[in-house]
């Protein structure tokens, strides 16, 4: 196993199987007060180059909960690859934490942090891709699914990081995975090219939402602007008005398909409110499930 988990395919099959039973073991032990303290006298080391509330709280309340101490950082304590080069950082911190997690803009800075760094490094989020989400979205498909067999994934909106990792798990398990997007918001095709040539999945970009979505067991979307192109929010809303998730779309699947949406949302942009607050949306078992996700995958960095 890698040291580090930075993008889906850093795990390979059994070790993405291994790290959701694990997740689900910790999911346990966590409702139930459970004392588990892997990472007593350990400190984690959280790099916020990209602001987030979900992923700051989740991964401090994660850490300390299995008995270690994880210090914030954010934009204003670290100005990373412009106050100070990636590789100094990360060899600076090797020296004084056990792990890291960062949230950068910049993939190729999670990269490097990485590539100095002597201990684990756990991407939290970079432009490029979004790995600890989608480990927490197929463990909330595995817990309301209870199998991945069949599995059609309908991701509706721009082709981002989000769906980059997902791609990536599309390369290591086998599934129905589309992408309906507008033209010229399609996902990196490198990537695409990556989940299609490894011959575990069905991959699909189409601009077509109507049959994009018949028979999708799961329906997912994300805000059409992320951060850093809140600049372009207008123009998109525009573009992706055909592409919003509504109560329509979700009967024409022809299933009893769940919704999900990795937060935080636009209510009445990409997802209506009925869609938000309906009985088959676990948007809310999703975001909890970051937490125990995450710290599966510590687990399993830090006992390699």
């Amino acid at each position: 196993m890698t040291k580090d988990f930075l993008h889906i395919t850093d795990f390979s099959k059994e070790e993405i199987l291994e790290t959701l039973d694990l997740a689900q073991e910790l999911k346990y032990k966590f409702h139930n007060k459970e004392d588990y303290k892997p990472f007593k006298d350990r400190s984690l080391a959280m790099i916020f180059a990209k602001p987030s509330a979900r992923t700051r709280v989740s991964f401090e309340t994660g850490f300390t909960w299995m008995g270690g101490h994880a210090l914030y950082l954010g934009p204003n304590d670290i100005g990373i690859g412009k106050r100070e080069a990636v590789k100094d950082i990360s060899r600076v911190f090797s020296r004084y934490n056990d792990m890291i997690m960062a949230r950068l803009f910049e993939h190729k800075h999670m990269v490097e942090l990485a590539e100095h760094a002597t201990i684990p490094v756990v991407n939290g989020l970079t432009d490029y891709n979004h790995p600890c989400q989608i480990m927490a979205d197929i463990l909330t498909v595995v817990q309301h699914r209870k199998t991945l067999d069949d599995l059609k994934i309908v991701y509706v909106g721009d082709g981002n990081n989000i769906v980059h990792s997902w791609l990536q798990l599309a390369a290591r398990l086998p599934m129905d995975f589309v992408c309906a997007c507008p033209e010229g918001y399609e996902p990196d095709a490198n990537t695409v090219a990556m989940a299609t040539n490894s011959g575990h999945s069905s991959v699909t970009i189409t601009s077509d939402l109507k049959a994009a979505a018949k028979d999708a067991d799961v329906i997912y979307t994300d805000v059409w602007a992320s951060m850093g192109q809140k600049d372009e929010a207008i123009a998109r809303e525009k573009i992706f008005a055909d592409f919003q998730v509504n109560e329509s779309v979700m009967d024409s699947t022809g299933k009893n398909t769940l919704f999900m949406h990795c937060l935080p949302a636009e209510r009445d942009r990409e997802v209506t409110d009925g869609v938000m607050e309906a009985d088959y949306s676990i948007v809310f078992d999703e975001a909890e499930n970051r937490m125990h996700a995450q710290n599966a995958i510590m687990v399993k960095l830090f006992n390699k």
